[in-house]
């Protein structure tokens, strides 16, 4: 195989691995010094291997190149980044979900070109083969797994380029082949889209242990040999095979209440442009925004069960319900439906939405009901904890959720937001007639 690599171990200790959310510096031209660049720590210099090459980071998904181990050929790792500033370009007309927080990422692959099979795209392919791995039944199969590892590129300061996050390490939990659209000239195409486990590090004082990656990259130590530097949650993978993956799926303890910063869009981003055309489309007839909001709920809600929109309530008489649906969740005998009742708000976002609309539609909640509140705004420190500290089963969407929702949906579609607006004012802007809303939960 004339591209494997052979590198030897020389005991020259490299630089600690990564911590979890670390901004890495991704420096031109590549070098393993210094280790810090401009406050933040040289992307080279922490993840080289002594006598092997530099990891080539510029694609979106890099494979490290193959060793010859005592076992066979290897591929010690491969290298996942995401770069959200291209999205919606020619060559990234797709968005990346990157919740690691939740131990979840959902990522598309490398293939732009109509009518190419995307499984002979050289990332696709990579990643396939180590799918084929993280599906292994026996735990020879798992042992000899490609561990993945997570990096997203992200802006620091007035740079737009030349900054990496590390977002965690794990593997492949699902592959789906789908259909997008890139540039309208270039038309549809199939892709592969893969939802990646992101696995816990708390053994590790979330501090990924790059020398695994190195051992894995010297071509004399065997499989068992490179395990005993390997993060604690792969050896349980491992051991325990895919039973194991829910408790080791990283879990983080988030604070419950967030500040205004977190609920509205950074200023200047494409999120701060949606929102506020938003708010400006709805200006004057802003009962129409009930239809938009009950549009977000479904899309936010659809992750937890089947959902349904039953329509819009009338205005002269919504009792402060704007919009009502239904959440199914299980099957046949031990299915549970769940009536949901929606409260729309376009306002600014410069105050708080009010509390008492807040307070209105917790009031209106009957058992097995759940509320939804979808506004441009923000909610206030007490309004949040009022529905946290007395578990007032309430979904609250605040205007940079409404924002990244239809940002994200624009992408999908590779439409304009006027389109958007109009087509969703047909399919969830009709009123729905419901003297009780109990009445949903009879309805096929």
């Amino acid at each position: 195989m004339s591209d494997v690599q052979t590198p030897k171990a020389t005991g020259t200790e490299a630089p600690a691995g990564p911590a979890m959310e670390e901004v890495l510096r991704d420096a031109r031209p590549k070098a393993t010094s210094p280790l810090w660049i401009s406050g933040h720590r040289n992307l080279y210099a922490v993840t080289a291997a002594p006598g092997a090459r530099l990891i080539p980071f510029e694609s979106g998904i890099n494979a490290i190149a193959p060793v010859l181990g005592p076992e066979g050929p290897r591929v010690p790792a491969v290298i996942v980044a995401s770069s959200p500033h291209k999205v919606g370009r020619v060559e990234t007309p797709w968005q990346d979900i990157f919740d690691p927080d939740n131990g979840h990422i959902r990522y598309y692959g490398d293939n732009k070109t109509s009518g190419r099979d995307p499984a002979s795209c050289r990332g696709n392919s990579a990643l396939l083969a180590a799918h084929a791995g993280h599906v292994g039944v026996s735990r020879a199969e798992r042992e000899r797994a490609i561990p993945l590892v997570f990096l997203r590129r992200v802006p620091f300061g007035t740079r737009r380029k030349g900054y990496a996050r590390f977002e965690g390490f794990g593997l492949i939990g699902g592959v789906e082949r789908v259909v997008q659209r890139g540039d309208s000239s270039d038309g549809s195409f199939s892709n592969y889209a893969f939802d990646f486990v992101v696995l816990d590090l708390a053994a590790e004082n979330e501090v990924f242990p790059w020398s695994w990656i190195n051992l894995r990259r010297n071509s004399e130590a065997t499989i068992a040999e490179t395990l005993t530097s390997a993060p604690a949650a792969w050896r349980t993978w491992i051991s325990g095979g895919p039973a194991a993956i829910p408790r080791l799926r990283r879990r983080v303890a988030r604070r419950f209440v967030q500040a205004r910063a977190d609920q509205l869009p950074i200023a200047g981003s494409e999120e701060d442009g949606i929102l506020e055309a938003i708010y400006k489309a709805f200006d004057g007839r802003k009962v129409e925004f009930e239809g938009l909001a009950a549009w977000v709920a479904e899309r936010v809600l659809c992750g937890s069960g089947r959902y349904r929109h039953f329509g819009v309530t009338r205005a002269s008489a919504d009792g402060g319900v704007d919009f009502v649906g239904r959440l199914d969740i299980g099957d046949g005998f031990g299915q549970a439906k769940l009536v949901v009742l929606g409260q729309a708000k376009c306002e600014t976002p410069r105050a708080p939405t009010n509390g008492l609309d807040v307070a209105r539609t917790v009031a209106r909640l009957r058992r097995g009901w759940i509320g939804v509140y979808v506004t441009t705004s923000f909610f206030s420190d007490r309004t949040q904890q009022e529905v946290l500290q007395d578990r007032y089963p309430v979904l609250l969407i605040n205007g940079r959720r409404l924002a990244e929702e239809v940002r994200t949906a624009l992408i999908e579609r590779g439409d304009h937001l006027a389109d958007l607006l109009s087509e969703v004012a047909h399919t969830h802007g009709p009123v729905v007639e419901l003297s009780d809303p109990d009445q949903v939960l009879f309805q096929a």
